[in-house]
């Protein structure tokens, strides 16, 4: 064998390395590719259902958000309407119904007022002034306010 020969068959060796390790390589690639097309179709397949009911809820979703914007306008109109009514009321018996109350209150100050209290009495001791100072009043007095 001549030296080209041996050359041949080592280049015949390697290029059958070669091809067998390409081989190989390309049927896992084609395994992966299979795997990866089932993946796909399998998730395709839950995707669509998902998609259908995401849309569903959505459109429910949209639904419940009409009704309550409908209520919070009710509400507010019935908020506006009752703070006009509040401000009527408190308008057309509000001062009448303070002099009422104003008028009962003297009234049942009057009768339960004691006949021998004197305005003169409940002031208590008179306060000295002297030289532009006042004296406070004594301690062991009675302090009533009237």
């Amino acid at each position: 064998m001549t030296g080209g020969e041996v050359a041949g068959i080592l280049v015949a060796v390697f290029w059958a390395i070669l091809v067998s390790f390409l081989a190989v390589v390309l049927v896992r690639l084609a395994q992966t590719l299979r795997a990866t097309t089932r993946l796909v179709a399998e998730v395709t397949e839950q995707a669509v259902p998902l998609l259908a009911d995401a849309s569903e809820t959505v459109r429910s979703a949209q639904t419940q958000l009409d009704r309550v914007d409908a209520i919070a306008s009710d509400v507010q109109e019935v908020t506006s309407n009752a703070s006009a009514l509040s401000t009527t009321v408190a308008s057309t018996f509000g001062g009448p119904l303070v002099k009422v109350a104003a008028f009962g209150y003297g009234v049942r100050r009057a009768l339960t007022r004691d006949k021998t209290d004197r305005p003169a009495e409940r002031q208590g001791p008179r306060r000295t002034v002297i030289v532009g100072r006042t004296v406070p009043r004594a301690r062991g007095g009675r302090n009533r306010k009237g």
